[in-house]
Protein backbone atom coordinates (compact mmCIF):
# COMPACT_ATOMS: atom_id res chain seq x y z
CA UNK A 1 0.00 0.00 0.00
CA UNK A 2 1.18 3.28 -1.20
CA UNK A 3 0.55 4.99 2.36
CA UNK A 4 2.76 2.43 4.30
CA UNK A 5 6.75 2.11 4.50
CA UNK A 6 7.94 -0.84 2.22
CA UNK A 7 8.53 -3.87 4.33
CA UNK A 8 9.94 -7.80 3.57
CA UNK A 9 9.40 -10.74 5.44
CA UNK A 10 11.98 -13.50 5.07
CA UNK A 11 10.23 -16.86 3.70
CA UNK A 12 9.85 -19.20 6.91
CA UNK A 13 10.49 -22.40 4.43
CA UNK A 14 14.18 -20.81 2.66
CA UNK A 15 15.10 -18.80 5.49
CA UNK A 16 15.32 -15.65 2.69
CA UNK A 17 17.82 -17.82 0.63
CA UNK A 18 15.10 -17.76 -2.08
CA UNK A 19 16.33 -21.54 -3.43
CA UNK A 20 15.39 -24.95 -1.88
CA UNK A 21 18.24 -26.90 -0.14
CA UNK A 22 18.90 -29.33 -3.15
CA UNK A 23 19.67 -26.28 -4.96
CA UNK A 24 21.71 -24.76 -2.45
CA UNK A 25 23.76 -28.29 -2.28
CA UNK A 26 25.20 -27.39 -5.67
CA UNK A 27 28.38 -25.06 -5.21
CA UNK A 28 31.03 -23.31 -7.77
CA UNK A 29 34.39 -22.59 -6.81
CA UNK A 30 32.51 -23.55 -2.92
CA UNK A 31 29.61 -20.87 -3.44
CA UNK A 32 26.23 -21.48 -3.97
CA UNK A 33 23.74 -19.85 -6.04
CA UNK A 34 22.89 -17.53 -2.89
CA UNK A 35 26.01 -17.09 -2.05
CA UNK A 36 27.12 -15.86 -5.67
CA UNK A 37 23.99 -13.86 -6.09
CA UNK A 38 25.12 -11.75 -2.87
CA UNK A 39 28.22 -11.15 -4.15
CA UNK A 40 29.44 -7.59 -5.81
CA UNK A 41 30.56 -7.33 -9.12
CA UNK A 42 34.08 -6.82 -8.63
CA UNK A 43 33.78 -10.02 -5.99
CA UNK A 44 32.14 -11.87 -9.35
CA UNK A 45 34.83 -10.72 -11.62
CA UNK A 46 37.74 -12.84 -9.49
CA UNK A 47 35.37 -15.93 -8.65
CA UNK A 48 34.59 -16.47 -12.90
CA UNK A 49 37.95 -14.84 -13.78
CA UNK A 50 38.51 -18.13 -15.85
CA UNK A 51 34.91 -18.31 -17.86
CA UNK A 52 34.77 -15.46 -20.39
CA UNK A 53 31.12 -15.47 -20.91
CA UNK A 54 30.70 -14.29 -17.52
CA UNK A 55 34.02 -12.28 -16.78
CA UNK A 56 33.29 -10.10 -19.51
CA UNK A 57 30.38 -8.51 -19.14
CA UNK A 58 31.30 -8.47 -15.35
CA UNK A 59 34.35 -6.09 -16.68
CA UNK A 60 32.67 -4.14 -18.37
CA UNK A 61 30.69 -3.18 -15.07
CA UNK A 62 33.19 -2.80 -13.37
CA UNK A 63 34.75 -0.12 -15.79
CA UNK A 64 31.52 2.37 -15.63
CA UNK A 65 32.00 2.21 -12.08
CA UNK A 66 29.17 -0.21 -10.95
CA UNK A 67 31.55 -3.03 -8.97
CA UNK A 68 29.93 -2.24 -6.08
CA UNK A 69 26.42 -3.62 -7.24
CA UNK A 70 25.52 -7.32 -6.43
CA UNK A 71 24.58 -9.90 -8.90
CA UNK A 72 21.13 -10.51 -7.14
CA UNK A 73 20.53 -6.75 -6.31
CA UNK A 74 16.90 -6.16 -7.43
CA UNK A 75 16.19 -3.75 -10.52
CA UNK A 76 13.88 -1.49 -8.83
CA UNK A 77 16.49 -0.64 -5.85
CA UNK A 78 18.74 0.89 -8.70
CA UNK A 79 19.16 3.94 -9.49
CA UNK A 80 18.01 6.28 -12.81
CA UNK A 81 21.57 6.52 -13.73
CA UNK A 82 22.48 3.02 -12.61
CA UNK A 83 19.97 1.29 -14.83
CA UNK A 84 21.42 3.71 -17.56
CA UNK A 85 25.12 2.80 -17.06
CA UNK A 86 24.11 -1.02 -17.25
CA UNK A 87 22.14 -0.56 -20.47
CA UNK A 88 25.50 1.35 -21.61
CA UNK A 89 28.33 -1.63 -20.06
CA UNK A 90 25.64 -3.97 -22.24
CA UNK A 91 26.46 -1.53 -25.59
CA UNK A 92 30.24 -1.43 -25.15
CA UNK A 93 30.14 -5.42 -24.77
CA UNK A 94 28.64 -5.66 -27.91
CA UNK A 95 30.28 -5.45 -31.34
CA UNK A 96 29.27 -3.79 -34.26
CA UNK A 97 29.77 -0.79 -36.77
CA UNK A 98 28.36 1.82 -34.80
CA UNK A 99 26.22 4.37 -36.62
CA UNK A 100 23.94 4.53 -33.20
CA UNK A 101 22.80 7.02 -31.23
CA UNK A 102 22.31 7.10 -27.76
CA UNK A 103 20.55 9.59 -25.14
CA UNK A 104 21.76 9.37 -21.40
CA UNK A 105 20.23 11.71 -18.74
CA UNK A 106 22.35 12.44 -16.04
CA UNK A 107 24.40 9.27 -16.04
CA UNK A 108 27.37 10.76 -13.52
CA UNK A 109 24.20 11.15 -10.93
CA UNK A 110 25.84 9.26 -7.61
CA UNK A 111 29.41 8.30 -9.22
CA UNK A 112 32.78 9.06 -7.17
CA UNK A 113 35.09 11.70 -9.32
CA UNK A 114 36.83 7.72 -10.04
CA UNK A 115 33.92 6.33 -11.73
CA UNK A 116 32.80 10.13 -13.79
CA UNK A 117 37.02 9.28 -15.57
CA UNK A 118 36.08 5.68 -16.13
CA UNK A 119 32.14 6.66 -17.71
CA UNK A 120 33.71 9.49 -19.93
CA UNK A 121 36.63 6.80 -20.94
CA UNK A 122 33.58 4.04 -22.13
CA UNK A 123 31.71 6.96 -23.71
CA UNK A 124 35.09 7.79 -25.85
CA UNK A 125 35.36 4.34 -26.59
CA UNK A 126 31.65 4.13 -27.61
CA UNK A 127 31.87 7.43 -29.71
CA UNK A 128 35.36 6.01 -31.28
CA UNK A 129 33.36 2.91 -32.85
CA UNK A 130 30.95 5.53 -34.50
CA UNK A 131 28.49 5.81 -32.76
CA UNK A 132 27.09 9.18 -31.68
CA UNK A 133 26.15 10.18 -28.57
CA UNK A 134 23.39 13.25 -26.66
CA UNK A 135 23.96 13.62 -22.84
CA UNK A 136 22.07 15.71 -20.82
CA UNK A 137 24.73 16.83 -18.07
CA UNK A 138 25.68 19.17 -15.28
CA UNK A 139 28.86 17.42 -14.43
CA UNK A 140 31.48 19.65 -15.57
CA UNK A 141 34.04 16.79 -16.47
CA UNK A 142 31.63 15.19 -18.69
CA UNK A 143 30.76 18.92 -20.50
CA UNK A 144 34.95 19.57 -20.44
CA UNK A 145 35.17 16.02 -22.41
CA UNK A 146 32.52 17.16 -25.05
CA UNK A 147 33.08 17.53 -28.77
CA UNK A 148 30.13 19.86 -29.22
CA UNK A 149 27.91 21.69 -26.08
CA UNK A 150 24.55 23.16 -26.11
CA UNK A 151 23.65 25.30 -23.16
CA UNK A 152 20.15 26.22 -22.48
CA UNK A 153 19.50 28.96 -20.66
CA UNK A 154 19.88 31.64 -19.56
CA UNK A 155 18.35 30.80 -16.20
CA UNK A 156 16.38 27.42 -15.35
CA UNK A 157 12.61 26.30 -15.46
CA UNK A 158 10.79 29.59 -17.27
CA UNK A 159 13.43 31.16 -17.14
CA UNK A 160 15.23 29.17 -19.50
CA UNK A 161 14.42 27.71 -22.85
CA UNK A 162 16.90 29.18 -25.17
CA UNK A 163 19.91 28.19 -26.92
CA UNK A 164 23.05 30.67 -24.75
CA UNK A 165 25.67 29.20 -26.16
CA UNK A 166 26.78 26.48 -28.71
CA UNK A 167 30.20 25.21 -29.53
CA UNK A 168 33.25 23.19 -28.22
CA UNK A 169 33.79 23.82 -24.55
CA UNK A 170 36.90 25.95 -25.85
CA UNK A 171 34.95 27.83 -28.03
CA UNK A 172 32.09 28.34 -25.04
CA UNK A 173 34.94 29.55 -22.53
CA UNK A 174 36.07 32.08 -25.16
CA UNK A 175 32.83 33.65 -25.76
CA UNK A 176 30.68 32.72 -22.67
CA UNK A 177 27.70 35.38 -23.28
CA UNK A 178 24.82 34.60 -21.02
CA UNK A 179 26.18 31.18 -20.45
CA UNK A 180 26.48 29.95 -16.88
CA UNK A 181 28.18 26.63 -18.06
CA UNK A 182 31.07 28.65 -20.17
CA UNK A 183 32.24 30.41 -17.26
CA UNK A 184 31.78 27.09 -14.65
CA UNK A 185 34.15 25.56 -17.34
CA UNK A 186 36.50 28.82 -17.44
CA UNK A 187 36.85 28.56 -13.46
CA UNK A 188 37.33 24.73 -13.57
CA UNK A 189 40.55 23.16 -12.38
CA UNK A 190 42.82 22.09 -13.77
CA UNK A 191 42.44 24.63 -16.87
CA UNK A 192 40.18 23.38 -20.06
CA UNK A 193 43.22 22.86 -22.29
CA UNK A 194 45.17 20.33 -19.60
CA UNK A 195 41.82 18.22 -19.65
CA UNK A 196 40.96 17.57 -23.21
Amino acid sequence: MSFLPETSVACETCGGRRFTDETLAITYAGKTIAEVLALTVEEAATVFAAVPAIAQPLAMLGEIGLGYLTLGQPSNTLSGGEAQRIKLAAELGRSGPGRTLYVLDEPTTGLHFADVERLIAALHRLVDRGNTLVIVEHNLDILRAADHLIDLGPEAGEGGGEIVAAGSPEELVRRPGRSHTARWLAAASPPLAAAR
